[in-house]
């Protein structure tokens, strides 16, 4: 039976995707290095910092990496003072209430910016648990983050669902064994879909996704898989 949702916060609670390559692609020109929508998706999107420049610009020393990669996150925060949550985010927590369920929030986003997204989202009590990449061993794609939010909710993979974005974040959910719904603010259904979704929407107004949540309060949640 549905025991908790577990959310990711960049491009699933709130689209921030449009300032973070708007702050990225101020940052590169620096190094050169021009930015288009491709080159965002495959070595950008969903991924975390160290990684994104250790990939883009190998030849930083991690000192160099960490000042680069806090500046573009000082940028984001100037960017993001007017952030709106996803459609529908209102009334999926309140039917979190409703039925009691647990939440928690799964995200590789640096904790000043979590911190700073949820406060200007008004939903800084929301999670029952919050786990930053920050806090494990290892980030998205591996499945680390979310067994850890799964341990601290004291509940099975097979009691949750995840909301992810990305190709990244569904590759954790999923390898973490929970069903997961991909939210295509930032990739398209078929992408998500590839790496094991359950399905694809646009935002939590979909009516798949309450279809599908409403069978899940007295129903084994095996049976999604079968």
């Amino acid at each position: 039976m549905l025991a908790a949702i577990l959310f990711d916060l960049d491009g699933t609670i709130v689209n921030t995707d449009p300032i973070h390559y708007q702050a990225w692609q101020k940052m590169l020109l620096r190094y050169d290095i021009e930015m288009d929508d491709k080159f965002y998706k495959s070595r950008i999107s969903g991924r975390i910092n160290p990684e994104i420049v250790k990939d883009i610009l190998p030849h930083l020393s991690v000192a160099e990496s960490e000042q680069l990669a806090e500046e573009k996150e000082v940028l984001f925060r100037e960017l993001a003072s007017h952030l709106q949550p996803m459609s529908g985010l209102t009334q999926l927590l309140g039917w979190t209430e409703t039925h009691q369920l647990k939440r928690a929030l799964v995200t590789n986003a640096p904790r000043l910016n979590a911190e700073f997204m949820l406060k200007v989202l008004g939903i800084n009590q929301a999670f029952h648990t919050i786990v930053l990449a920050d806090d494990c061993q290892a980030g998205k794609p591996d499945p680390e983050p979310y067994q850890v939010a799964l341990q601290n909710l004291g509940i099975t993979a097979q009691q949750a669902i995840a909301l992810e974005d990305s190709p990244s974040g569904i590759r954790a959910a999923v390898g973490a064994g929970i069903s997961t719904i991909g939210i295509t603010s930032t990739h398209e259904p078929q992408v998500l879909q590839q790496f094991g979704t359950l399905m694809a929407i646009p935002d939590f107004t979909d009516l798949q996704l309450w279809k599908l949540l409403n069978s899940l309060l007295d129903k084994d949640l095996s049976v999604i898989k079968s």
